[in-house]
């Protein structure tokens, strides 16, 4: 029992050897394993996102009728930018992980995890359920705004009150995978995208003879449904399980929030602290003899202005505003891509499109990395252990810029080769390959500006805290494309929107670098940088070596093998000679890492 307030310190226990690991901390084995799982089920997402282009491609080629579909399209990939992969990210990882936190110090009162579900979910529901209502009536309306000049507006109307639909079916999506994430289960949010692109390629492929393009219209409609359903079960049963852990019965004495097996020392703290005892003062929740700050709550963690003490509102209006503001500046440089481009000739919003989806499949899975680690970071922040955030954010952006520019390496090289290989049949000719592939190597130099931007931004808004400062950068950068786009769409057409949409990002990504500090997680700027010049140099090598490589073979298939080994190849010696991302060092723990799967049940995440 606790001593009562007023009397003295207990008489201390000699401490363990070890020090105590704090609850949100995870092993290095455990994320090695989760980041794996993730990549391996985006890439499976990745290969049917690729037939799903090919087989849009293959039944509707690149023109009026795949230009209005395209049009339609951006209402989901507006929704996939703000209620899956960024927006409720950032707002609901964070207060996830403080209810988890404080469910794991056992805080007394209702189970903040699902206070939090309760106060949110319906709200969430009624709110998104009003929003595609509004865009299924005003589709006319949104279809001239987005595309003016488009030469078929009515087809764009039909297909876009379809894709409207996708706006309640991704916000569940959206907040089952930020609740699954924050309680480190990664199984189920990885494979919504692969019940996505299935789902919309089995509906073209019945329906396209009947329903033309509109059938991918109907295929998102229903694949959203198909995200959504994929997680449900998974989130039920995480909510259902009795609040304490693990759910693995507690053997006496263990730690009363289901710390596995570590039994309660006479005198040390009630919430598992092992061998640690309480200071006069201190978190009696388990901040291990840390007074706790005035106006902090009972974890320790201080809470934000206007935050619900019994954690039913664990984020403001104010974070939420942040949030989606930085979410729609960020894919509003689609939009700008489509706008421009409505008044090329027909055809240029599908190579934009195509040479778009081809080129982020190096950010993708990049992008997995920062997945599996921004829960990691934000329990980090909620703990207060803001060194362990910096250096998981410093190790990730390091890491993540190698991958996407080894993939930038490739794309450059082999641009032509690949898109011959995935989309020239059917109705896309060769005249559509070579502007693909001509957008899609300008595309491909802003590709490390989307993953630095998709990773800094987790450092602002994994405290919890609203941050107006990445919605601002990400304001210049938009408006720094619009210039450039209506500058460069005259003389160099889709080329020139690619290019502008390269230099924005870029210069968003810049200050958002440049921006860290107290009221983020504080990286050391000047060693981020030095660290991602080196995969830079790199880089540089590799896409030389790649296009001497893959110009005199004959053939796509053989000019695309060329051109990606010689950039493979190159690109990992300069890694490994200017020791970027701390490659040298990869080979020892990786063979362990990959290993212990096939040997240890994975028990993280339960």
């Amino acid at each position: 029992m606790d001593a009562a307030a007023g009397s003295g310190p207990r008489p201390a226990v000699p401490a363990p050897a070890s020090a105590p690991r704090s609850p949100g901390a995870v092993s290095g084995r455990f994320l090695a394993r989760a980041t794996l799982l993730s990549a391996a089920l985006s890439m499976a997402a990745a290969v049917l996102g690729l037939g799903r282009d090919q087989a849009l491609a293959h039944l509707f080629g690149a023109g009026a009728e795949t230009d209005a579909f395209l049009v339609a399209w951006t209402v989901p990939e507006m929704a996939s930018t703000l209620l899956i992969e960024d927006g409720m990210a950032f707002v609901l990882v964070p207060a996830f992980s403080l209810a988890l936190a404080r469910r794991g110090r056992g805080t007394p009162g209702p189970d903040p995890v699902r206070a939090l579900v309760a106060a949110s979910l319906p709200r969430l529901c009624l709110a998104l359920a009003g929003a595609a209502a509004l865009l299924v009536l005003g589709a006319p309306l949104l279809v001239a705004f987005l595309a003016p000049g488009l030469s078929d507006p009515s087809l764009a109307v039909a297909c876009t009150r379809l894709t409207a639909t996708c706006v309640l079916s991704f916000g569940l999506a959206g907040y089952c995978s930020a609740a699954l994430r924050a309680h480190r289960s990664y199984l189920a949010p990885g494979a919504i995208y692969i019940a996505y692109n299935a789902v919309i390629i089995a509906t073209m492929v019945v329906l396209a003879a009947r329903w033309g393009v509109r059938a991918a219209a109907l295929g998102v409609a229903l694949g959203g449904c198909a995200m959504a359903l994929a997680q449900a079960p998974s989130l039920w049963r995480r909510l259902a399980r009795r609040p304490g852990g693990s759910g693995v019965p507690r053997a006496a004495g263990a730690d009363r929030d289901g710390g596995p097996g570590v039994a309660r020392a006479a005198g040390t703290d009630r919430d598992g602290g092992p061998g640690v005892t309480r200071a006069a003062g201190a978190d009696r929740d388990g901040g291990h003899g840390v007074t706790r700050a005035a106006g902090a709550d009972r974890d320790g963690v201080t809470q934000a202005p206007g935050a619900d003490r019994d954690g039913g509102r664990a984020f403001t209006v104010g974070l939420v505003c942040a949030v989606l503001l930085f979410a729609v500046g960020r894919q509003s440089q689609v939009l700008i891509e489509r706008y421009f481009a409505s008044g090329l000739p027909a055809g240029a919003i599908s190579h934009l499109n195509y040479a778009q989806k081809v080129a982020q499949l190096p950010m993708s899975l990049a992008m997995m990395v920062c997945v599996v680690t921004f829960p990691v970071v934000a329990r980090a922040i909620a703990e207060g252990d803001v060194r362990r955030a910096r250096d998981r954010v410093e190790r990730d952006l390091t890491l993540m810029a190698c991958l996407v520019l080894l993939g930038t390496s490739v794309v450059v090289a082999c641009a032509p080769g690949i898109v011959h290989l995935l989309f020239q049949r059917g109705a896309f000719t060769a005249g559509d390959t070579a502007a693909t592939a001509a957008v899609m190597r300008v595309y491909a130099l802003g590709l490390l500006g989307h993953t630095l931007v998709g990773a800094l931004v987790r450092s602002y808004f994994s405290t919890g805290r609203a941050s107006w400062y990445p919605p601002a950068v990400m304001g210049i950068g938009v408006v720094a494309t619009i210039g450039l786009s209506a500058w460069a769409v005259g003389p160099w057409g889709a080329r020139g929107i690619a290019g502008a949409n390269a230099a924005g990002i870029s210069l968003t990504a810049l200050l958002l670098l440049l921006g860290l500090g107290p009221q983020s997680v504080p990286v050391r700027i000047p060693r981020v940088a030095g660290a991602l010049a080196r995969p830079v140099a790199a880089a540089v090598g590799a896409t030389a070596a790649g296009l001497a490589g893959a110009g005199p073979a004959d053939g796509p298939a053989a000019s695309t093998a060329a051109g990606c080994a010689c950039a493979s190849v190159v690109f990992l010696a300069l890694a490994w000679l200017l020791n970027a991302a701390g490659v040298r060092s990869l080979p020892f723990p990786v063979p362990h890492s990959v290993r212990s799967p096939l040997t240890r049940k994975l028990r993280h995440g339960r």
